[in-house]
């Protein structure tokens, strides 16, 4: 991520907070379109989820600059999403989802160079959220062997 994608990424996203509500449902419309089977991950009505999206949004994007102060709260949050039933192959689909919410929501404004930066700012954040993701798996994997069974053992004799 260079500085200019940064500010890309920054002045566009200011672009879109007047449609926030409307580009967070775009968003949400659109993944389900693509691919119905994640609905089931998505416990909060849409209106709840689309804010929630938009909000942590506008805190990454904001905190382009300081990228590192992120990279923990990212990591959390690949850890969360890997319990919701979250895979790798997931993350391009989001990706997919939300070039073309920026697409719908910029019009003219979502220029090559608009685009470029913001796979850029999103390979930084995914590949953040990935990272925790496969520390919960193998967290999860590691604790799987070595959980002792709390059920009582039935012995023939």
């Amino acid at each position: 991520m260079t500085p200019e994608q940064i500010a890309l990424v920054q002045t566009s996203f200011e672009k879109l907070k007047p449609i926030a509500a409307r580009a967070g449902r775009l968003f949400y419309d659109r993944l389900f379109a693509v691919a119905p089977s994640f609905r089931g991950m998505f416990r909060q009505d849409l209106d709840s989820q689309s804010r929630a999206l938009m909000h942590v949004l506008a805190v990454a994007v904001n905190s382009l600059g300081r990228l590192e102060q992120l990279v923990p709260t990212l990591e959390e949050m690949g850890r969360r999403h890997a319990g919701y039933g979250v895979r790798d192959s997931h993350y391009a689909v989001v990706a997919d989802c939300l070039l073309w919410t920026l697409a719908q929501g910029l019009g003219a404004d979502f220029t090559p160079a608009v685009k470029d930066a913001w796979i850029a700012v999103y390979a930084a954040l995914a590949g953040a959220m990935q990272r925790g993701a496969r520390a919960f798996t193998a967290e999860t994997a590691a604790a799987w062997y070595v959980v002792e069974p709390t059920f009582p053992v039935c012995r023939r004799g």
